[in-house]
């Protein structure tokens, strides 16, 4: 499971770049995988990172609502970046990829939370998941 791990790790960096950066996060995976094609040094995009980046994008506009939705006392555009991008991938996976337990998704989030973000931001991102983990099956039906 550490390849899933690390292509959940650079999906999430490829989310934080497209933000900072003010772009799509379909450009910004396109420029990660030209990279890894012409340069060695880059190491390669795997697909479950284009699955998870790719499948953020189909459902971007829903993502951001539902956050803003259930982030109590945040806005998302107030949210660290860092949270804001851990969330959107860690809803998208939960939410929408069925291949992977909701258990795993959560720690992998919190994870990510832990080596990026600030001490609190664990707690807020596993409390936030855990409400759309609850959530699950209306959330789906909610978009339909």
């Amino acid at each position: 499971m550490a390849a899933r791990n690390t292509a959940r790790k650079r999906a999430f960096q490829i989310l934080f770049e497209a933000d900072q950066r003010g772009t799509d996060v379909l450009t910004v995976l396109a420029d990660w995988v030209r990279h890894s094609r012409s340069d060695t040094r880059q190491p390669p995009v795997s697909e479950y990172t284009m699955e998870l980046v790719e499948g953020y994008a189909e459902h971007e506009r829903r993502i951001d609502e539902l956050i803003s939705q259930y982030a109590v006392g945040w806005t998302l555009d107030r949210m660290p970046v860092v949270d804001r991008n851990i969330l959107r991938l860690g809803a998208y996976e939960l939410v929408w990829v069925d291949g992977t337990p909701d258990a795993v998704v959560l720690d992998e989030a919190v994870q990510l939370a832990k080596e990026f973000s600030t001490d609190e931001s664990p707690a807020f991102v596993n409390g936030l998941l855990g409400r759309f983990k609850d959530l699950k099956p209306s959330l789906r039906r909610d978009e339909a």
